[in-house]
């Protein structure tokens, strides 16, 4: 496995490998890896012959007062999970490597961006899509690996492929959970012992969205008004939102209707949660 620190590195890298004849699949990650990005990994590995991780913690997608200083950089650890799970190059960039000098251009995808996270976290999914875009420019990968997870990154990231004619695939994979529910995140890290026994229960308050449509009810603030009960189970938990919306345009919706995304997040101490599922409306 090899560790590249430079655009030029990691370029003559995947130029070899698709000099030999080999499809180049991409797993964008900040580290701090766990078996979420290890399933991405995987799917890279089972789909292409030479498989790039990025490391690199973006400083643009944090706003003000968020966690970059303190974003969990367990770098040889990652290391060891991407050599032992067969990854073939490793793109560990310095912040001078990414953004050289002031950067004056940058990739906005409208609307998409705007609900959910994108309410509290003002010019988050800009510092999101130009990273991704300066990575995919950078790697020249035939596919790109994201977790369904970061729901709304995937939407953004996939329409700005799309509306720019990028020449890559986003495979979207399905989100890890632990035994007891909660999604994978390398921010779970940051959680105290009854803060990981409460964010159980925003899986919780998603399993009973979903058993509600499957019962046949459409009303989107009903379902939202009986997660919200499951959340209240925990105190401690400051809901930032619940909401169900079209699964692709991100629309909120009054009547559930077709795919949905029912979305939360919420935050235990310091630490922000998001998790989501897709549910299909017309799956009884």
């Amino acid at each position: 496995m090899q560790v590249a620190t430079t655009i030029a590195e990691i370029r003559a890298r995947v130029g070899q490998a698709r000099a030999a004849g080999k499809t180049v699949g991409f797993v964008p990650t900040m580290g701090a890896l766990h078996a979420g990005h290890v399933s991405l990994i995987q799917a890279a590995a089972e789909r292409c012959g030479f498989v790039v991780v990025s490391l690199f913690v973006n400083p643009t997608q944090f706003g003000p007062g968020e966690d970059f200083e303190k974003y969990p950089r367990p770098f040889d650890q990652d290391l060891a999970i991407c050599e032992e799970h067969g990854v073939d190059a490793v793109f560990a960039p310095s912040r001078t490597e990414m953004y050289p000098r002031d950067n004056l251009t940058w990739v906005t995808v409208e609307k998409v961006s705007k609900p959910l996270c994108g309410r509290s976290r003002p010019g988050h999914f800009r510092g999101v899509a130009t990273v991704c875009a300066k990575l995919f420019n950078i790697v020249g990968a035939d596919m790109a690996f994201f977790g369904q997870k970061d729901a709304q990154q995937v939407a953004v990231i996939q329409r700005m492929v799309a509306d720019l004619n990028m020449p890559l695939e986003i495979v979207v994979c399905p989100t890890v959970r632990e035994p007891d529910g909660l999604a994978m995140s390398s921010r779970n890290q940051y959680l105290g012992p009854q803060e990981r026994i409460d964010a159980t229960v925003i899986y919780r308050s998603l399993q009973r969205s979903a058993e509600l449509i499957r019962q046949g009810e459409t009303d989107a603030a009903r379902i939202a008004d009986q997660m919200r009960d499951v959340l209240r189970q925990a105190p401690a938990l400051r809901v930032e939102y619940v909401n169900i919306v079209d699964a692709e345009s991100l629309d909120d919706l009054r009547q559930v209707k077709g795919k949905v995304l029912v979305a939360v997040a919420g935050r235990l101490g310091s630490t922000r949660l998001i998790d989501n599922i897709v549910v299909d409306a017309a799956t009884k």
